[in-house]
């Protein structure tokens, strides 16, 4: 093979291998196994005999290309390979194993935790030996959240799932985190008891140890007043934060202060070598070479370093941090000669190396791109800066370096959040970290002083605090740009803090207002949109459906919402209404006031503009929305771009179900009609279709498509209703496996007969219908979806409608 001292083939050869194993992640489908062989094998024979250095070049970076691919699939293949079988699902299963994480209570009075199975008990014949089964479960165990489990090592009985969630354009994707997280089932406990007689290895020594911490922590400073703040940064521990903290963080910008990554390792590594370098220097002169002092510090820097992070819980952040620490040290405290940028290649190598699913992880993007705009504003600078200066120019560079990021990964970067990490960095930097590492090593070894420093927890802490709830309550005005507008101001950004001469910076700084100060597009008005088009999001056990042409916008029902859990508007529409481009809501239909048509309403209100609210129940929404006035469901025609809006609602209905309002859209120029039934039931059903064969519209539509009324259930969708409106497409918006069993096989039975093409959000996600050339055109979001939710034999793939 011929060789060649190119160090700058080996740097784009590690970039190429980053970039093979992220590749994996935008692809629909796993590359087949024997094709990455192939491609590697005939590289490797090509790298074999004498080359053109170009040549050269262009085959290491291909190898590396193919490579990196095939080790992130590899990984992926064996993670997807553990399956729980259709037949096991919603069964009551027995399982034995150990708890991965320290258990924390949940919504609903749960207790949530991780299990790592070591065995499966009483599986049925049919499951074979040789399947592989999940050997990690997320659980909850209902009713029991203010109960312990009885030990580390248990026995369960259990009903669970394969991994599912709501399948849409933007938002949170429960799957990916599922993925994420290596979690092969989902459920609930029935019964639990303790078996010592599981058997413990090492990592489930490393659990119990983990949970016994915890355990500690609590009965050390239990009692603080901020003691979820100190479980989070001493032990990684989360569990204990309310809803409280989360608004207060997000609002400020500085969740990253309560999950364990870069900055809380970086302040133990530099405590840790301060500390190291101050002992050295106790030694006589000369019975240690520079050489063996820079070696002593960095182990004492990386001990330190991985002794936090085991008491951390060694999540997948404090990996990631770790590893960086490790690189980072190497080159500060070994004297590598090698630029600073080959140091974050090389720890973005590693990191990707024993970790292939980081790119899953928002954390991944963020922490490198911070770590690579602060080489880039640090290194450029001609002159060091003093700590204040330095502090204040790396907190702008990377606030401006990190909005493109959070943007395309769907966060907001609240203004004030420059103030508030300006304030909470430093301070948790230097004071509170370092007091509560001192304050936890001091109380390991003396007993009973933990007494003695929970006064002083708190008042550190309740300093930070008040100073983020006092920056949250700021009335600032939000961030609404495009992505080219938010990077052109990033750029902008960084150029002021980069730039050596102050004439140079005050230039950009000047751009910089004009930019932000320059009117945009009008405030308030929607993207045109050219054809006609109806979506129907995926918001699991509920309803919610967007219609738009033109410039307008309607929008019917709102999804479920629990308080404190999930809210379908909070999670699904607005996430998605915002990547349109979309400001106002013109109209909003709320069908009836049932919490899986209803829910979230008046946070969906709150944060976007809604011209008028057309309600079955105007009573109870308008309490909702704490009154604004929301209109009756006796609405004329109304014209929504080329679309014809028609109202209906049975005669008597004033609540439940039968109140629900009826809306039925019609294209008139196709003939194409959706018909959007809300929750009624057969009995409405029968005098819906006594109204429309009086104004003998019952064969005007060319196709139609049809929400099944009330998701399904056998209280609707009567024989007479599907033999009537004989729809070419039926829509079920249930939850997966939900408990209420939706559709009923009654009723599918009954569309199948007439030959109507059915789908359910719980297997297809959201759904869009455009009309294209007078023809309808139906996208399902799984067809589009990634290899961990609609690959072959997964959740999504086998779903069927009963």
């Amino acid at each position: 093979m011929c060789s060649y001292d190119n160090t700058g083939s080996v740097v784009s050869g590690v970039i190429a291998f980053s970039c093979g194993v992220i590749l994996l992640y935008w692809l629909s489908i796993l590359p087949p196994p024997e094709c990455l062989i192939a491609a590697i094998f005939l590289f490797a024979i090509g790298l074999s005999g004498p080359l053109p250095p170009l040549a050269f070049r262009v085959l290491v970076l291909s190898l590396a290309l193919v490579a990196g691919l095939s080790w992130a699939s590899w990984h992926a293949s064996d993670r997807l390979s553990a399956v729980l079988p259709a037949s096991l699902e919603r069964e009551r299963l027995s399982v034995s194993g150990y708890l991965c994480d320290i258990p924390s209570r949940g919504s609903f009075n749960s207790l949530r935790f991780s299990f790592c199975v070591t065995q499966w008990h009483n599986l049925p014949i049919e499951i074979g030996q040789d399947a592989r089964l999940p050997d990690l479960l997320r659980l909850s165990w209902y009713g029991h959240g203010g109960d312990q489990l009885p030990g580390d090592r248990l026995r369960m009985e259990v009903v669970l799932k394969r991994p599912h969630g709501a399948l849409n354009p933007v938002g949170f994707r429960y799957e990916d985190w599922l993925f994420r997280q290596g979690f092969r089932a989902t459920g609930s406990v029935r019964n639990v008891q303790g078996e010592p007689t599981v058997r413990c290895l090492l990592h489930c020594q490393y659990r119990s140890l983990h949970i016994s911490l915890h355990n500690w922590t609590l009965k050390q400073f239990g009692h603080a007043r901020h003691f979820a703040l100190i479980s989070s940064l001493l032990i990684g521990h989360r569990g204990h934060m309310e809803k409280e903290h989360w608004d207060v963080l997000k609002a400020t910008g500085t969740i990253h202060l309560v999950a364990i990554s870069g900055l809380h390792l970086g302040l133990v590594a530099l405590g840790a070598g301060f500390v190291a370098r101050r002992l050295l220097l106790c030694l006589p002169a000369r019975s240690l070479t520079d050489r063996s002092q820079r070696r002593i510090i960095f182990f004492s820097v990386i001990t330190c370093s991985l002794i936090y992070a085991l008491a951390a819980g060694f999540t997948v952040p404090t990996r990631r941090a770790l590893i960086m620490v490790f690189a980072g040290g190497w080159l500060l405290l070994m004297s590598r000669q090698a630029p600073v940028w080959q140091s974050l290649l090389t720890a973005l190598a590693a990191v990707l190396l024993l970790d292939p699913f980081a790119p899953l992880d928002q954390g991944f993007w963020l922490s490198f791109t911070a770590v690579a705009v602060l080489i880039a504003v640090f290194s450029a600078r001609l002159s060091g800066t003093g700590f204040v200066k330095g502090l204040a120019v790396a907190q702008i560079a990377v606030f401006g370096g990190l909005w493109p990021i959070l943007e395309i990964l769907g966060q907001g970067q609240p203004l004030v959040g420059l103030q508030a990490n300006l304030v909470a960095i430093p301070w948790v930097s230097l004071i509170v970290m370092p007091l509560l590492v001192m304050g936890g090593l001091v109380t390991a070894v003396v007993p009973g002083a933990g007494d003695l420093f929970v006064p002083l927890f708190d008042c550190a802490l309740s300093v930070l605090w008040y100073c983020l709830s006092w920056l949250a309550e700021w009335d600032v005005p939000g961030i609404t740009a495009s992505l080219p507008e938010i990077a052109g101001w990033a750029f902008l950004t960084i150029t002021l803090v980069v730039m050596p001469f102050a004439i140079f910076r005050l230039v950009a700084a000047l751009v910089g207002v004009f930019w932000l100060v320059y009117p945009g597009a009008p405030a308030g008005e929607n993207p045109y949109l050219a054809e006609p088009e109806l979506r129907v999001w995926d918001v699991g056990q509920g309803l919610s459906v967007l219609v738009r042409h033109k410039h307008e916008v309607l929008v019917y029902d709102t999804g479920p919402a629990v308080p404190g859990v999930f809210s379908a508007a909070e999670s699904v529409l607005l996430p998605n209404l915002e990547a349109e481009g979309i400001q106002r809501i013109d109209t909003l239909v709320v069908s009836h006031a049932d919490n899986d048509h209803a829910g979230g309403v008046k946070e969906l209100a709150r944060q976007i503009t809604i011209g008028r609210v057309v309600s079955g129940e105007p009573a109870s929404v308008g309490e909702m929305l704490d009154g604004m006035p929301v209109q009756d469901c006796e609405q004329p025609v109304q014209r929504l771009g080329d679309l014809v809006i028609e109202y209906w609602q049975g005669d008597g209905a004033t609540e439940g179900n039968d109140a629900s309002c009826v809306v039925r859209i019609l294209h008139p120029e196709s003939g194409i009609e959706w018909l959007l039934p809300g929750d009624i039931t057969d009995q409405m059903e029968a005098r819906y279709l006594a109204d429309l064969s009086v104004s003998e519209e019952s064969g005007e539509a060319a196709s139609r498509m049809l929400v099944a009324p009330h998701h399904g259930s056998k209280t609707s969708s009567s024989e007479a209703w599907v033999r009537v409106l004989k729809p070419d497409w039926v829509i079920y918006t249930a939850g997966y496996r939900h408990r209420y069993g939706h559709p009923h096989p009654t009723v599918t039975a009954r569309y199948d007969e007439i030959g109507a093409v059915s789908l359910n959000t719980a297997c297809s996600g959201s759904l869009v219908m455009t009309v294209v050339d007078n023809q309808l055109v139906l996208k399902e979001a799984r067809n589009g979806s990634p290899f961990w939710i609609g690959g072959s034999g997964l959740a999504r793939d086998q779903c069927k409608i009963p």
